[in-house]
């Protein structure tokens, strides 16, 4: 799960100065320097939600059976190859050989076992678990085969092995991944200065093809004066997401640079605690869903930058319904809903933002939207760590604001424990159909039903799909333009001749 407080000018070119100082003598057509706006709260993509760890480690460190490639497409990673059975029950994967993770060991079938019953169990960590839930049984063949059997048909299940909560790790390391991740992937982890940046390796005993870098190290910027700063100063060589969106038409200006906007899966949305009065009152979350205008966050807030949703559900995914309509800009009819809920003076709730400028800005415009139809929110500002704890883990909020960048993640609205604590056995039984079904058809009819099923039941305030602002050297290439998963995969990355 991407991802600031708009400081004054001066302090984030003083932050971008220090930076600057901080950088390593490295060689610069030998390696690259990128700015990410968070923190990850640890390293290991298998135990947090946070989509920071994703973007360090994803097909850098770690690796899976499948990868997801700039495209959104399947690959194959350390499966080389698999076979599914006529029922759609039965996966055999074969893994290359001579792969062996970044402390010497082999991997084999019995990793694979290991990480995925990890994942299962009853004390998993794993954010996503319910990635797994479709698995009857696991069985290593034999050294390089494992044997995956469903409980039913799942569409999707190769998709989901491409995930960064799939990725196989070692029962010898998996439990100090956290600080020291060992992965299988063409980078190592060197070391990390908490608050300041995470420095990758190359990896001289990959088992694939070489990556041309021979060091990458993430700086952490969450400030976009910084940010810019740190661009314009050459401090860093590539900002994949960008948090300034009202400085690309400059950078688009300048020669030195390439600015590539790109689409994400983050479906951005003022999410609502479901279980909590009276945001329990279905009421008045239409009243919530109709004192917003989407259109003014994205406006306000990312400068133009991003496509209105209604529902949980990406734009350019071709199952996707256009729901904007059920829950138009209308503070009478706001005012009305909660005059009809009891609510006819208002109410007051928190509205807890993490550090991402979309939250951050965007909570100041929803504010004030809320508070035109007698809904007072108090801004509460957050740290990263601070919102997985208060309101990802413990629900403690009444609303907050954040992009859910994982990829085709309408499922988590039938997690019964997840935060916005919106129980409904109907939806849950909209997803037993989708988890089912493996006609692409009937896969998207169901999907456009899921998404209606939220819209009318106005769960969260869907805002937009974020969009990803790309700004790298100009003689840099290999990075994505697009985010299919939440990733800075440096596989292809180089610097041009």
């Amino acid at each position: 799960m991407n991802k600031h407080f708009s400081r004054v000018m001066s302090a984030g070119l003083a932050l971008a100065a220090g930076l600057l100082l901080a950088a390593p003598a490295w060689a610069a057509k030998d390696s690259i320097t990128m700015g990410v706006v968070l923190e990850p709260p640890h390293l290991d993509p298998t135990a947090g939600a946070a989509a920071a760890i994703d973007e360090v480690v994803y097909a850098n460190v770690f690796e899976g059976l499948t990868r997801i490639g700039r495209d959104g497409a399947v690959l194959p990673a350390l499966a080389k190859r698999w076979e599914v059975s006529g029922d759609g029950i039965t996966y055999s994967f074969h893994l290359h050989e001579g792969v062996s993770f970044h402390d010497g060991s082999a991997l084999d079938a019995e990793d694979v076992v290991f990480s995925f019953r990890r994942a299962m169990a009853e004390d998993s960590a794993n954010a996503q678990k319910a990635l797994f839930e479709p698995i009857e049984s696991l069985q290593a063949k034999d050294a390089k085969t494992v044997e995956i059997t469903l409980k039913r048909p799942t569409g999707h299940f190769l998709f989901n092995l491409g995930w960064g909560d799939a990725v196989i790790v070692a029962p010898e390391s998996a439990e100090g991944n956290k600080a020291m991740p060992i992965g299988t992937g063409p980078f190592k982890f060197e070391r990390w200065a908490k608050g300041a940046q995470i420095d990758l390796v190359r990896n001289p005993d990959y088992w694939g093809e070489a990556v041309a870098l021979e060091r990458a190290s993430f700086k952490i910027i969450p400030d976009p004066a910084a940010a810019v700063a740190a661009l314009l100063a050459g401090d860093i060589d590539a900002f994949a997401n960008l948090p300034a969106p009202e400085s690309l038409a400059q950078f688009e200006s300048d020669p030195r640079f390439t600015v590539a906007v790109g689409s994400t899966e983050g479906e951005t949305i003022l999410a609502l605690n479901n279980g909590k009065a009276p945001l329990d009152d279905l009421t008045v979350r239409q009243a919530v869903c109709h004192a917003i205008d989407s259109q003014a966050v994205i406006d306000g807030a990312m400068f133009g930058y991003g496509t209105p949703i209604g529902s949980h559900f990406a734009p350019h995914h071709p199952a996707y319904v256009d729901l904007t309509g059920d829950c138009a800009h209308d503070p009478d009819k706001a005012r009305q809903l909660l005059k009809e809920a009891g609510h006819a003076e208002g109410f007051e709730v928190t509205l807890k933002l993490p550090p991402p400028s979309y939250a951050r800005r965007g909570g100041e415009i929803i504010a004030a939207q809320l508070a035109a139809v007698g809904i007072e929110a108090e801004l509460i500002p957050v740290e990263w760590a601070q919102w997985l704890d208060q309101v990802f883990k413990n629900k403690d909020y009444d609303m907050t604001i954040v992009s859910h960048t994982e990829p085709m993640d309408i499922g988590i609205y039938a997690r019964e424990d997840y935060y916005f604590d919106y129980k409904d056995p109907a939806f849950v039984a909209i997803m037993d159909k989708l988890n089912g079904a493996s006609a692409e058809a009937d896969r998207n009819a169901i999907l456009a039903e899921a998404q209606k099923h939220l819209s009318k039941n106005a769960v969260n305030g869907f805002l937009f799909q974020l969009a990803k602002h790309g700004v790298w050297k100009a003689d840099l290439e290999g990075l994505w333009e697009n985010s299919p998963v939440q990733a800075n995969d440096l596989t292809e990355v180089r610097w041009k001749e």
